[in-house]
Parts: C-alpha cells; structure tokens; sequence
C-alpha cells in the first residue's frame, strides 16, 4: 500500500480568508494504517462530518476517500472562534496488486472511518512443498541416481 495525495483536492480548495467563519476548509485527514493476519486496516479519523457523506471508491487501484462536515448556516452567528473546519475531506491511496479490490468492506462509527482491505489469495504467504531427491528414479529401463 502506498500513500497518495500530492495536493489533495486543489481544484475544490478555497483560499483561506481573514473573516472569522468563511472560507475554511478541511486540511488533513489523520489515518493509521497496519497489518492484521490477511487483511489491512485504515482508520481514519473524521469527526463531525455528515455520515451519509462518507464515500469509500476503488478505481484502477487507487483507494479514495471522501467525506463532508457541513458549515453552519446560521448568518445571525456572531463568531468568536472558528477553528473547526467545513468541507470535503479527501484523501488517495495506491492499492498494491496483492489486494482483493472486490472484497474492501467500511464503517464509519463514533467520527472514525474503519475500511478493512484483504489480501488478495494469491498474495497470502503459503507454504510451498518441497520434493525430496535421493530415491532412484527409472527412465527408460535405465535406472538414474538423482544423487
């Protein structure tokens, strides 16, 4: 698995204004990434975004992840501080071609995404058997010593 996500969405950015409670946008989206037994596990952490927004794509091996936390509508709000971000969350990773792309399951709980990424069988570690040599073995009513 690799990460990417030179710029992130560039073209859905707005520029940062001064105006306290415009034009802020979602920055980062903190994930861990590790290795269970067959399968690996992403979470990724998105508090407060609308959960129906939440949207996990496979295409051509790279994994995306997106998600929105609505701005608050209210225009009689006086803003004191506004630190929490509104917007859309993005964020790419390259899938390697040891992942089953069709059996990729997520949840989204408790403001964390848990998508669960499988290894594809043919990348599982398997046990190869290994022949033994040191018996005769006939070839044409000759015997050859493999030895």
């Amino acid at each position: 698995m690799l990460r990417f996500d030179p710029f992130g969405d560039v073209a859905g950015r707005q520029a940062p204004t001064s105006q306290m409670g415009s034009g802020r946008v979602p920055r980062f989206m903190p994930m861990d990434l590790y290795k269970v037994d067959d399968h690996y596990v992403l979470t990724a952490d998105l508090p407060g975004v609308d959960p129906g927004s939440v949207d996990v794509t496979v295409d051509n091996g790279t994994m995306t992840l997106t998600a929105h936390r609505s701005a608050r509508s209210d225009e009689a709000v006086q803003w004191l501080s506004n630190e929490r971000f509104s917007g859309t969350y993005r964020r790419q990773l390259s899938l390697g071609e040891g992942v089953d792309c069709s059996r990729i399951s997520a949840t989204y709980e408790n403001g964390v995404l848990t998508v669960s990424i499988p290894l594809a069988e043919r990348a599982k570690p398997r046990r190869v058997n290994v022949a033994h040599a040191g018996t005769a073995t006939t070839i044409d009513s000759t015997t050859v010593d493999p030895g």
